[in-house]
């Protein structure tokens, strides 16, 4: 798969655990008292973050992503959702519009 397409993916799967985690896990946890909700997202959304990064440290070092789009998508994973932001970046530059 290519890198970029990988990072893409992964992505999406980093947003939609952080998602899990925060408006089904912690809810689950402080309100009906589940604490193995957030024992089960947790770890998840940890392996997705990383694996996230990992990826965009290939494909930075491959090429496919210099500057400001670098910079974005390393922020993307930082701020809240910010993953689902980037996708459309990330699915243009991928369909070759860049």
């Amino acid at each position: 798969m290519n890198p970029l397409a990988r990072l893409r993916l992964l992505g999406l799967i980093e947003g939609v655990t952080l998602f899990t985690l925060v408006c089904v896990a912690v809810p689950l946890k402080r309100l009906a008292g589940v604490s193995e909700a957030t024992a089960i997202m947790g770890p998840v959304h940890g392996i997705s973050f990383v694996a996230y990064a990992v990826t965009l440290v290939e494909v930075i070092a491959a090429g496919q992503l210099r500057g400001g789009d670098a910079w974005r998508a390393a922020l993307a994973c930082l701020l809240p959702f910010g993953t689902f932001l980037n996708d459309r970046r990330l699915r243009a530059m991928l369909a070759g519009e860049r």
